[in-house]
């Protein structure tokens, strides 16, 4: 067998031999992706460690690892589904909670894992911001609940994100459920008295109208009834004759009729009163045809008719310079140029390439094939072979470039925080700068969502009484940091606005893309291109916790297919560490973040190509369609 000479194969292999170890499960099978890590019957997703081994992979991983194996070790998913709320916000305190007692159990055993589940800890803070945070309703309740219940139990420090989360949190957890705490250290071995806290805490906490029914309670009646059945076997004439006796009561005819004759009174009633009523509206209306049914409110999504969104008063178009000052405009901008500059050369060489491919598409091609011109040097070889080839010629003619815009839309999520979202954004405005030189008009947008797992849309279907499948339950962000009329000198300072703290949170990507595509509709060039600049699947917690899970992912394809199917928008995405080609048909995916700015000139330039075979082969596409 041929060894591997990818360095972090043997740290994988050890790691994914003592993950089995320390979940006490020799058949589970450990795998690494890109996708979300997690457990999923007998097997484990762990975060992807590249050939380079940083040392933030590394950490990542081994935290991850420990964290889903204790998770494997201590947890019952019996006892669990037993003891479950039915209520969504009291579910997501019970799974948080039950997930702290798991790692909690395994920092008493196993000390050393603490540290590592500290790191996935603190990775997690700050992907989603909590650091940043300044309020309580920037932080989910049940994740706040589930560092509390980890830090009671342990004794030890959160990571500094965390530890801000649980501190916007603490006195309210503390003033309703503080007696409740005090019990961890003796429930955390037994799983089932361990739940009976956590409901109790939940309670505490306010949503004890979510917990359904106490199965404890429901075993003794079951326990009782039981034992009553027992007792009417051995005395089955204790209590018969007076049931008998109400039934024949209940039974005789006199009774019926009388009943009946009292319904059909109150039935008569009940149809003169609509009558009346039916009456009086047909008095009051108008001579004249019959009024018209108002029309049905327009579909939220052309790609889908059966999309939903709860409430959309609260979405947002909005220009980058209204989200900051000039002055911070200008600041994030000198921040961004300094952390990438040793980026620059590299993205300035493929934009300098780009520029030199279209200008030559631009202003000279060649015509083969013909029987008189200049001498075609490259097919002389033919003649060679065959001297009854004729000799070809060709002749220089000037190219149809047809008027061009281009969108660049990129995904302003949380989980591209940090290096991916820099080197987007500096790559996003340097072909914004190159593609200004060679008449092609760009348009550079984003979006996110105005608030981390759900915003005034999702406070509205609570105060409504939480109605089922409400559909999208978060309040969109869509960013303007360049319109395609507008100069590259005037909205420069536009995109530092991706380094400002709290701007990424969730991504609702099948919206934004429906909403770029209509923007590009709306121009007047002749050819559209749109890429799409995302790292993962459309992920938005409180639309998700409430409609089927594949809900956002449905509406993504389903607006790809719609952009596809009517052909007059050119579609292709760039996957950052996450595989986009199951979602866009032209497509590629790049494992790291410094192969972005080749990418994207690549794949705009095989675009341009006026060779079909040279387009499909740069786009990786097996087709030319």
């Amino acid at each position: 067998m041929k060894k591997s000479d990818n360095p972090a194969d043997a740290f994988k292999k050890a790691l994914a031999e003592a993950t089995k170890v320390m979940a006490d499960d020799a058949e589970l099978n450990v795998s690494y992706s890109v996708d979300p890590s997690g457990l999923s019957g007998d097997a484990m997703r762990l975060p992807q460690v590249s050939r380079r081994m940083t040392r933030e992979e590394v950490l990542l991983a081994r935290g991850t690892a420990d964290a889903l194996a204790l998770n494997r070790r201590y947890h019952d998913a019996d006892t669990h589904a037993r003891y479950a709320p039915q209520g969504d916000m009291a579910r997501e305190l019970y799974e948080a909670m039950e997930t702290a007692r798991c790692e909690a159990m395994g920092a008493r055993d196993m000390p050393g894992t603490a540290g590592n589940i500290d790191v996935k800890i603190k990775h997690e803070a700050l992907r989603r911001g909590y650091d940043q945070a300044k309020q309580a309703s920037d932080v989910p309740l049940s994740v706040a609940a589930g560092y509390m219940v980890r830090h009671m139990a342990t004794g030890r420090p959160l990571p500094a994100g965390a530890e801000n989360a649980m501190e916007l949190w603490r006195g309210f957890i503390e003033d309703q459920a503080g007696g409740t705490l005090e019990g961890i250290d003796g429930s955390l071995a037994d799983q089932a008295d361990f739940a009976r806290l956590a409901r109790k805490m939940i309670s505490d906490l306010g949503y004890g109208d979510q917990l359904g029914d106490d199965p404890d309670s429901q075993d003794d009646e079951q326990e009782d009834q039981a034992e009553e059945g027992s007792e009417e076997e051995q005395d089955p004439d204790s209590t018969g004759q007076d049931d008998q006796d109400e039934e024949e009561a209940e039974g005789t005819p006199e009774n019926s009729q009388e009943q009946q004759q009292q319904d059909e009174s109150q039935a008569q009633v009940s149809m003169d009163d609509e009558a009346d009523q039916e009456l009086g509206d047909e008095a009051d209306m108008p001579e004249g045809d019959a009024p018209m049914d108002p029309p049905p409110p327009p579909p939220v999504s052309d790609a889908d008719p059966e999309y939903r969104v709860y409430l959309g008063e609260h979405d947002e178009v909005i220009g980058a310079e209204e989200l900051a000052e000039p002055i911070e405009l200008e600041r994030l901008r000198a921040y961004l140029d300094q952390q990438l500059e040793p980026l620059k050369g590299a993205v300035g060489r493929l934009a300098n390439k780009l520029q030199r491919r279209l200008q030559a598409q631009q202003n000279r091609s060649w015509e083969f094939d013909l029987e008189e011109g200049t001498l075609d040097a490259g097919r002389l070889a033919r003649v060679v072979a065959n001297p009854t080839t004729p000799l070809s010629f060709k002749v220089e003619k000037d190219t149809e470039f047809r008027d061009t815009v281009v969108t660049l839309l990129l995904d302003n999520s949380g989980s591209m925080r940090g290096r991916p979202i820099s080197i987007a954004a500096i790559c996003a405005d340097v072909l914004a700068r190159t593609l200004e030189r060679c008449n092609v008009k760009v348009e550079i947008l984003g979006f996110t969502t105005r608030a981390w797992k759900g915003g005034q849309a999702r406070e509205a279907w609570l105060n409504d009484g939480r109605p089922a499948q409400p559909g999208r339950l978060n309040d969109l962000r869509h960013i303007i940091y360049k319109s395609a009329d507008a100069p590259w000198r005037r909205t420069r300072d536009h995109l530092g606005l991706m380094m400002k703290e709290g701007l990424l949170k969730e991504n609702i990507d099948g919206e934004a893309l429906e909403w770029a595509h209509r923007r590009m509709l709306a121009r007047h060039e002749a050819r559209k291109i749109l890429m799409v600049i995302s790292d993962g699947a459309p992920v938005d917690d409180s639309t998700l916790s409430v409609n089927p899970a594949n809900y956002l992912e449905k509406h993504l394809r389903d607006v790809i297919a719609m952009v596809e199917k009517r052909r007059a928008v050119e579609l292709l995405a760039i996957g950052i560490g996450h595989d986009v080609t199951r979602y866009y048909d032209r497509a590629v995916t790049i494992t790291d973040v410094d192969q972005l700015a080749g990418a994207m000139t690549e794949q705009l330039a095989a675009l341009f190509d006026s060779d079909p075979r040279k387009r499909a082969r740069v786009m990786g596409m097996r087709r030319v369609g």
